[in-house]
């Protein structure tokens, strides 16, 4: 029964309610008071609950869920280039040429034109080069970057004005692509590349960033999502979050780790990690380090145990299996959760042996390390994650779907004896691992409803290749009850419960009676973070 001497300030009633409560996983009617759910259960026992202030929304019968909780996310990233050229789906250079035109036609004061979300295929049958590009452009700088930002292409006068005509010194995992000719060929591969050119690129103000920040927030809230892991992050990235939270202006709630790099000093764990984690509200808290082991398999940056179809070589490790370990033992001891970018099934061996490091070092702990992405897995490892309680973050959007062409240059990338190995959802999850979903925006959309699409309905590539599809009900817990345990924000959201926080997701319709290859039609008619409505569809 509801609390008798309490109004709600929002009761959603008539709903499909799917609570992810195993003690009440169904009920029609949620009510809300302040910043937590009041009540969860029948419209007729809810009744006592409406005052004359209690806003009531009529849920048509669609599911109401837990606020959707993206496990891996890049607000600021995908912020600051909203306004950037999108080239999403661009195909052929003609395509190409006539978006940059309109672009730099529509921006004639830039000193840089801007794009991204490339496809590696962009040009079928070949690689994209300075020289295409200056064709397209010859006088401004321009600077195309992947849709997964591991790789971006210039023209020749960026390439100039960074210096970097006749190629650069790297890092070894990174890469400025020198054609026969002992000059760039535009591409650059990996951050520590791309860097020497986007340096040069305007910065926007604190006050631009800022606005950008809460674009980037109000579209995730159209889509149902009520809290991020902000999968990258710093003392100045963090700052900027910080402003908005004290000024009222987070419309999700943040979860963010510290970015580690090579260079960084092992001293910063115990320096700005643990600053960062000092500060914390209801929508805003740190505590966890975050590192990249690899880069992609579409660039052969992802590390693997066996080489690329095609190509010399398995990757490189952007740090070395000593540096992992001692980076895991010291984030461990300092209370610190780890989260590792590993794609190749290396990167995501070297993860792993980091973690048993720390494990024998430091004792048990309740750590819930996350290893990200993981689109190949040696199956060796597949028993390590329940064995070290490390959880699966991935995202279901990133895997290529052949029958529909997308993402098709994955698979010339890998040998094929391999694919029994890829994006392995339900090897994980079968063996024991705690999978959470998420969508690595702006590598791909933030739209979770592809994500669900894309878990639900993936087929084998081949026969013979093991199901990997996922049942709607483990993919939603992945995207709110399973990511919420992940940032062990289990005691306060991912499921609707009395007393948890009001996060909720109204979507269009019934998920549970809509046709599985309908899925990625549903939209949000309503999101409510902490008990405020941040988005009506």
């Amino acid at each position: 029964m509801p609390p008798l001497d309490a109004a709600a300030d929002l009761i959603i009633t008539n709903a499909r309610a799917w609570t992810l409560d195993k003690s009440n996983p169904r009920a029609d009617t949620v009510a809300v008071k302040g910043e937590r759910i009041l009540y969860v259960g029948s419209e007729r026992e809810a009744a006592p609950l409406r005052g004359p202030a209690t806003e009531i929304i009529d849920g048509e019968g669609r599911t109401l869920l837990p606020g959707l909780i993206d496990s891996h996310f890049h607000l600021l990233w995908g912020s600051l280039r909203l306004d950037d050229l999108q080239l999403g789906g661009v195909r052929g250079l003609e395509a190409l040429g006539e978006a940059i035109r309109g672009y730099a036609a529509a921006h004639p004061e830039s000193p840089w034109l801007r794009a991204q979300g490339l496809a590696y295929d962009v040009l079928p049958g070949e690689r994209l080069t300075r020289q295409h590009l200056d064709a397209l452009e010859p006088h401004r700088p321009m600077v195309l970057t992947c849709f997964d930002f591991h790789t971006a292409w210039c023209n020749t006068a960026a390439l100039r004005a960074a210096g970097i005509l006749h190629g650069a010194e790297v890092p070894s995992n990174a890469e400025v692509v020198l054609g026969d000719d002992g000059l760039a060929t535009g591409e650059l591969r990996e951050f520590e590349a791309m860097e020497l050119v986007y340096r040069l690129l305007p910065e926007p103000s604190p006050a631009e960033v800022r606005d950008l920040l809460r674009r980037g927030m109000r579209l995730a809230n159209a889509y149902g999502i009520t809290s991020v892991h902000n999968m990258n992050g710093d003392l100045d990235e963090f700052a900027h979050y910080r402003a908005l939270d004290e000024a009222g202006e987070l419309s999700l709630r943040l979860y963010v780790p510290f970015r580690m790099y090579p260079h960084t000093p092992l001293s910063a764990i115990e320096g700005e990690a643990v600053a960062m984690r000092a500060y914390r509200s209801a929508k805003l808290r740190a505590g966890a380090l975050k590192l990249f082991m690899d880069g992609v398999v579409e660039s052969y940056t992802a590390f693997l145990t066996e080489p690329y179809a095609g190509a010399a070589g398995c990757g490189e490790a952007i740090f070395s299996a000593e540096h992992a370990r001692e980076i895991a033992v010291r984030a461990e001891r300092a209370g610190l959760q780890v989260a590792v970018h590993a794609v190749g099934d290396a990167a995501v061996r070297r993860a792993l042996d980091a973690f048993a490091a720390a494990r024998r070092a430091n004792g048990p702990r309740d750590t819930r390390h996350r290893i990200e992405h993981i689109e190949l897995l040696h199956p060796d490892d597949v028993p390590r994650f329940a064995e070290l309680g490390v959880t699966a973050s991935m995202q279901p959007f990133h895997c290529t779907r052949p029958e529909r062409d997308y993402l098709p240059s994955w698979l010339a990338c890998i040998p094929a004896a391999r694919y029994a190995d890829a994006f392995p959802w339900e090897t994980l999850r079968a063996a024991g691992a705690h999978l959470c979903f998420g969508s690595d925006w702006p590598v791909v959309s933030m739209n979770p409803f592809l994500g669900f699409d894309a878990a639900v309905n993936r087929q084998p590539w081949a026969e013979g290749l093991p199901a990997q599809a996922q049942t709607l009900e483990a993919t939603l817990e992945a995207y709110t009850k399973g990511a919420a345990f992940a940032e062990f924000g289990e005691r306060d959201k991912g499921q609707l419960k009395a007393g948890m926080l009001a996060d909720l997701a109204l979507l269009s319709a019934d998920v549970f009676a809509l046709p599985a290859e309908r899925l990625s039609t549903l939209t949000a008619a309503l999101t409510v973070c902490g008990g405020e409505v941040v988005h009506r569809g």
